[in-house]
């Protein structure tokens, strides 16, 4: 009986605290990104700050100091930036920097494609769902995936699709896939449901599933046999 009531307890503890740990893991990895951003710029504030005020620059020369203004400081960056591409002028000068870095081969590609996707995750599809359902990585398992745009296969004339799959919990890694678009599975789901879905691992999720099309043909010819 007591070793009962001990996994019991062990498992009710890790089924409570896994939910924190998670989250905590998710907060910690965008932090750490953000935080790493800033980062330079405070190591080069407190280099010149050692010149003048050196008990000052030995504070905030520790770790957690550098990494919490480095990400205020990032924040306030992003913010910022936000704040100035709604005004005109400033819709003009990030058009002009995007021109300028269309110039250069290799940046151009990195920064044009990672542009582009940000675009289309954002805005909403045309006549096709964003948010699908894909075999992977067999027939039977299914993985949600976001539809970035179509193609026409030559030869076949067949529509493919150009899946983004993400990864549980960090949705920033992923796989791509090029997918017939009869073979995809439709959902009504929004983009926020979906990443929800994502990073909770399943937890966070609708109580039902959309039926891929193959099954919904089988059931239609076994109601009709």
């Amino acid at each position: 009986m007591p070793r009962l009531r001990l996994k019991r307890y062990l498992i009710t503890g890790l089924l409570t605290f896994l939910p924190l740990w998670v989250t905590f893991l998710v907060f910690k990895f965008v932090f750490g990104l953000l935080a790493n951003m800033g980062a330079p710029l405070v190591s080069g504030f407190i280099a010149l700050l050692n010149l003048w005020a050196p008990q000052t620059a030995a504070k905030l020369d520790e770790s957690w100091m550098t990494n919490s203004i480095a990400l205020v400081l990032t924040l306030i960056a992003l913010y910022l930036i936000g704040f100035f591409a709604n005004w005109v002028i400033g819709q003009r000068l990030l058009h002009a920097f995007d021109t300028l870095l269309q110039r250069i081969p290799l940046v151009q590609t990195i920064y044009g494609g990672t542009k582009k996707l940000t675009t289309v995750l954002q805005s909403k599809p045309s006549g096709l769902q964003r948010v699908v359902l894909v075999d992977f990585p067999r027939k039977g398992m299914k993985v949600v995936g976001f539809v970035t745009r179509t193609m026409m296969e030559e030869g076949t004339g067949r529509e493919m699709a150009a899946v983004y799959i993400p990864t549980t919990p960090n949705p920033t890694g992923g796989y791509l896939e090029v997918v017939p678009l009869d073979e995809l599975t439709p959902t009504d789901w929004t983009m926020d449901q979906a990443m929800a879905f994502i990073i909770s691992g399943g937890a966070v999720a609708p109580d039902t599933l959309p039926a891929s099309p193959s099954t919904l043909h089988a059931n239609i010819n076994e109601d009709r046999d």
